[in-house]
């Protein structure tokens, strides 16, 4: 199905002046980096991680440990998946027993993704604590999950999309609203 894209709601350097400001809150609210570890959720959470941790290192002179999650086992869903959705290497190089950890992903929505990162975490140890950074959050929770950083409130409907590009990734910065575009059927007439 292809999408027809409605808006465009942040560019690269918007999504830098966010990270920045969610790099200060981080800051902020952690005073002994020696304790926090960040861990970026599949996919593009992974590159927003290693940018924080960066705008950090910068800010600091210290670099948080950064770690890949991949939640696709521990999603509810599981069973209904497709092939497409392959299942990718968890890579956390440092224990997050003890740690305050900050989870990290483009979108927040219905929360069930942030719940799959949390078992997965717990069957890695018991950290002090969790805290969520996403860069969008455009509502819809289905649980009861909030972030403690967010880059911008997007209210959205449901039909809608919200496509967030990292030049990682993607090839360039922005952040987007589609919106599915149904084919009309094309009816034979008969004379």
């Amino acid at each position: 199905m292809s999408e027809k894209i409605k808006a465009s709601v942040m560019d690269a350097a918007k999504i830098r002046r966010v990270l920045d400001r969610l790099a200060t809150e981080i800051l902020e609210r952690n005073r002994d980096l020696r304790h926090i570890v960040i861990i970026g959720i599949r996919t593009r959470g992974i590159y927003l991680a290693q940018r924080i941790a960066k705008i950090i290192k910068d800010s600091e002179g210290i670099a948080p440990p950064v770690g890949i999650m991949d939640i696709t086992l521990y999603r509810d869903d599981f069973t209904e998946l497709d092939a497409a959705h392959m299942v990718h290497k968890t890579v956390i190089p440092f224990a997050v027993a003890k740690k305050d950890v900050l989870l990290v992903d483009d979108v927040l929505f219905t929360g069930r993704t942030i719940r799959a990162a949390m078992d997965s975490l717990f069957d890695k140890g018991r950290p002090k604590s969790i805290q969520l950074l996403v860069l969008i959050d455009r509502g819809h929770r289905e649980l009861p999950i909030r972030a403690d950083y967010v880059g911008k409130v997007l209210p959205t409907s449901r039909r809608e999309i919200i496509q967030v590009k990292l030049k990682e990734f993607d090839g360039k910065d922005e952040v987007l609203i589609a919106e599915p575009v149904v084919p009309l059927l094309r009816r034979k007439i008969r004379r």
